[in-house]
């Protein structure tokens, strides 16, 4: 993947903006997607002055990532690239467009809605796309179709993407991030900074999907293992069986491990891959020692450099 669309995929989520009217909103909208998470901002060419946006915020954000929206024609490619913006995206395959975006070394992610325009990009070198209007050109369902003869493209949907959907698009490996305006709505027009805030962190807890998978628990000994585990299940009122592994399961949520090590809270979420991918790029760190692949090299496990309470705190492939 390229290096912005990848930066995008990172992220995951991708706020279109459509409504800014001064330079004002336009920091006090960036703090608010920054401090829920999302450093990205799709700069529309529906407003006026939008190149002036993009402007200020590359020169006042470094942080955030900062793209043209709605880029329809090459007058207006030009202004946005001659503004710093980092990506363009367009409703539509417009290729003057996009030749003119990679002539600048910009990278451009038209909107295409069918296989025969998605095979146009393609043959211009583009393999990660806008998938617009994403509802209602057939969802989910559509980008899992399409993935199957074009596996090596990667599609960004936007067009009735919101909270209530959001992980059914996460749920596919060929959607590299989403885009919309859900997490804005009126919350903009009121100056609801907060409000927009806390939507952008439930959509990050979304896409994450992170749930409580296990604590593990590490006697001194493997004689105390067991002893450890019975006391746990007579407290508990719950049956003790083995997990598969070197560990004795309590009930559903309690791991007594029989090869010692550090105490642990385990997460375990849909995707672990894309999972460390945002945490790496909104600051977090892993232990690299502590990575556990599958029989494929797939990530399955890994631990965060950080502990909580001398706990250590891991992520599982659900």
């Amino acid at each position: 993947m390229e290096k912005v669309s990848g930066k995008l995929s990172d992220i995951g989520i991708v706020p279109v903006i459509t409504g800014i009217t001064d330079l004002e909103e336009c920091e006090n909208l960036a703090g608010a997607l920054v401090a829920g998470g999302i450093p990205v901002m799709e700069i529309t060419f529906r407003m006026e002055r939008a190149e002036s946006y993009i402007r200020y915020l590359r020169e006042c954000h470094p942080e955030i990532l900062v793209g043209a929206g709605t880029v329809l024609t090459v007058e207006q490619a030009r202004t946005a690239i001659d503004a710093g913006a980092q990506f363009l995206v367009s409703p539509g395959l417009n290729k003057a467009v996009v030749r003119c975006a990679g002539e600048a070394g910009v990278e451009m992610l038209p909107g295409i809605a069918t296989p025969s325009e998605l095979e146009q990009a393609m043959e211009m070198g583009l393999r990660c796309v806008k998938f617009f209007p994403a509802e209602q050109a057939g969802g989910v369902g559509a980008i899992k179709a399409m993935s199957g003869p074009y596996r090596d493209v990667r599609f960004v949907p936007t067009g009735g993407i919101n909270l209530g959907n959001l992980a059914d698009y996460f749920a596919c490996e060929s959607v590299a991030a989403c885009g919309g305006t859900y997490m804005l709505g009126k919350h903009l027009q009121r100056h609801e900074w907060e409000e927009i805030s806390a939507l952008c962190r439930r959509s990050v807890q979304t896409m994450l999907g992170l749930r409580l998978s296990h604590i593990g628990i590490c006697p001194t000994s493997r004689e105390d293992a067991g002893e450890l585990a019975r006391r746990a299940a007579v407290l508990l009122g719950m049956d003790v069986k083995k997990d598969g592994g070197d560990a004795l399961l309590v009930g559903e949520g309690i791991k007594v491990m029989r090869h010692g090590g550090r105490g642990h809270i385990a997460y375990s979420t849909p995707c672990l891959e894309r999972a460390v991918r945002y945490l790496n790029a909104v600051g977090c760190r892993f232990l690299e020692a502590s990575e556990r692949c599958d029989d494929r090299g797939k990530l399955v496990e890994i631990a965060f450099e950080q502990d909580i309470a001398g706990f250590e705190v891991r992520l599982v492939q659900k």
